[in-house]
């Protein structure tokens, strides 16, 4: 027995130190080819997604759709995300992020290239819900691996840049589409569109060459050398001389970080006192938030040709306009972030949004909406304020569970996405052939948006509870107070309990769970630059599993654990 607690001790203090290493190595040129693997990815899964929107009239007319059946169409392959979602996040925890990264790759690209030679509507249609499987899985895998490569201190702006991906392949979509409809014939564009869409069939060749598995899904299965040999490579490009940041076993005597990561998980953790209410927002926020971003996407082509009468070509061409201003957006989030915090951004994202569907709701109402600038206008404000929480949502989502649960998050929240997304375009369709028209698809989208912004601001404004007195520590570690910095001016920040603990559990602007670049900035500034601890208690995307007791979970009757207990 006393060997094998040795052994345990040995591994558990090995995971820390790798964590400790990875959470100072900054970015460089490793992380540079990750982000582009990753992107690239990411690009063309966006690039799928909305061909589909970018043709939809040209398509309808092919097969001779009622805008119901065409919303029929297009939520097929959202409900093959949604439910690639949730399978591929059952077999990302059991075998890896990169394998389940480079199946999507396949799906996406071999049911891209089957989808041009489609003969019906039906056939497109079981063709998109199949490649949707790929689709589904990819941008949440791609997010939560990317997480696991990067510090905390510098995750939140490395992600909203990567999240660029995302705008850049919607703006490649519809330039393409542009220039297809302009030039061939309505069928013989969409195909051609299509085909495009089998490019990921060449970034999973490149990410089978050179794309690592995440160390820290390395760690937690206990396969602490290939972990030691990414953590190296890390090292190296980045200039540090490999295992230069190890430091004396007793640094992490207290600390309980990698036993508790390195514990299996199942969905229902989720739903888990610890868990549940962060669980239920962000979905909330997910379901939200691409109901609207992915319903209006779907849609606004075929809406500037049937309410403004202008040429498929150009409106894809206005939709390129309202692209081109969310990557602006995208740029700006990204550069403040990790300054201002994730949670104002969500608050400013969601009431531009409103504005521009209540807008579009009035002028539809009144007969106004007819002319491209009007409509452009107001759905342009709308997307692009949806547009700008999109990026952040990934990250926000990754930063709120531990390593071991971290798919199973950001899975559980995309199949919401799916849902959301499943649900908007046929019910937009619906509408569309109904009598409220127009201005019943911006009220819809008002409908959305108010309780999405409802949400957040609810949470924000609700007074901080002392957590529960069963999660106040990690078992057999000691109560602690430290002082944290934050943009309100220097306070506690609780990694234990007691009073000043409590007074820790304030997040920076409000009331939301604090994301782990905020806890580790805390944890960061109280235990010094070299030190182990500062990195590991900090950082619940380090391994910590969200180790500090200051976790305040939104709309609780009692607030969530900040920490991971050993079973």
């Amino acid at each position: 027995m006393a060997v094998t607690n040795s052994h345990s001790t040995s591994t558990t203090q090995e995971a820390a130190e790798l964590i400790g290493r990875m959470e100072r190595v900054p970015v460089s040129r490793f992380h540079g080819k990750i982000v582009g693997t990753l992107g690239a990815g990411t690009f063309f899964d966006a690039f799928d997604i909305v061909s589909i929107g970018a043709v939809l009239s040209a398509v309808s007319a092919t097969y001779g759709l009622t805008s119901s059946e065409a919303g029929l169409l297009v939520s097929a392959g959202f409900l093959g995300q949604a439910l690639g979602a949730i399978g591929f996040g059952l077999v990302s925890e059991r075998i890896g992020r990169r394998p389940v990264f480079l199946a999507s790759l396949v799906v996406m690209g071999v049911f891209a290239l089957i989808s041009v030679f489609s003969w019906s509507s039906d056939s497109l249609g079981a063709i998109r819900l199949i490649q949707g499987f790929g689709l589904g899985a990819e941008a949440p895998v791609a997010s939560a691996m990317l997480g696991e490569f990067v510090a905390a201190r510098q995750r939140g702006r490395v992600t909203v840049l990567y999240k660029l991906a995302s705008p850049l392949g919607n703006l490649m979509t519809s330039l393409t589409a542009a220039v297809l409809l302009a030039t061939f014939a309505d069928e013989n564009a969409w195909r051609l569109l299509f085909a495009i869409g089998g490019a990921p069939l060449l970034v999973a060749l490149v990410a089978w060459r050179t794309l690592p598995e995440s160390p820290r899904v390395l760690i937690r299965r206990g396969q602490l050398a290939q972990a030691e040999a990414v953590v190296a490579s890390m090292e190296k490009a980045a200039g540090v001389v490999p295992g230069q940041s190890r430091v004396e076993q007793s640094a992490t005597a207290d600390v309980a970080v990698p036993q508790a990561d390195l514990r299996s998980t199942r969905l229902a953790e989720l739903f888990s006192a610890d868990y549940r209410r962060r669980t239920l927002m962000v979905w909330v926020l997910w379901f939200t938030v691409f109901f609207v971003l992915l319903g209006a996407t779907s849609w606004m082509p075929s809406l500037y040709i049937k309410t403004a009468g202008v040429a498929p070509s150009t409106a894809s061409l206005l939709s390129a306009v309202v692209t081109l201003a969310a990557i602006g957006v995208i740029i700006l989030v990204g550069n403040t972030v990790d300054r201002t915090g994730r949670r104002r951004w969500f608050l400013i994202g969601y009431a531009t949004a409103l504005v521009g569907a209540v807008l579009a709701t009035v002028l539809a109402a009144t007969g106004n909406l007819h002319t491209w600038p009007a409509l452009l206008i107001a759905g342009g404000i709308m997307l692009v304020g949806v547009s700008g929480i999109d990026p952040l949502v990934y990250a926000y989502t990754t930063e709120l569970y531990p390593t071991r649960m971290r798919a199973w998050g950001v899975m559980s929240a995309s199949s919401l996405r799916g849902f959301g997304a499943v649900a908007a375009p046929t019910v937009i369709g619906w509408i569309l052939d109904s009598e409220a028209g127009v201005a019943g698809v911006f009220g819809l989208f008002t409908a959305c948006l108010v309780v999405g912004l409802a949400v957040q601001a609810r949470s924000v404004s609700r007074p901080a509870r002392p957590p529960s007195r069963s999660s106040r520590t990690s078992r057999g570690a000691p109560r602690q107070k430290h002082r944290g910095a934050s943009s309100d001016g220097r306070r506690e920040a609780a990694v234990g309990a007691g009073p000043a603990g409590r007074r820790g559990a304030r997040a920076r602007t409000g009331h939301l769970p604090p994301s782990s670049r905020e806890i580790s900035a805390q944890a960061s500034s109280t235990c010094g630059r070299n030190s182990l601890t500062s990195r590991v208690v900090g950082n619940s995307m380090a391994g910590t599993a969200m180790l500090t007791a200051a976790t305040v979970v939104p709309d609780a009757s009692r607030t969530g654990a900040a920490t991971e207990r050993s079973p």
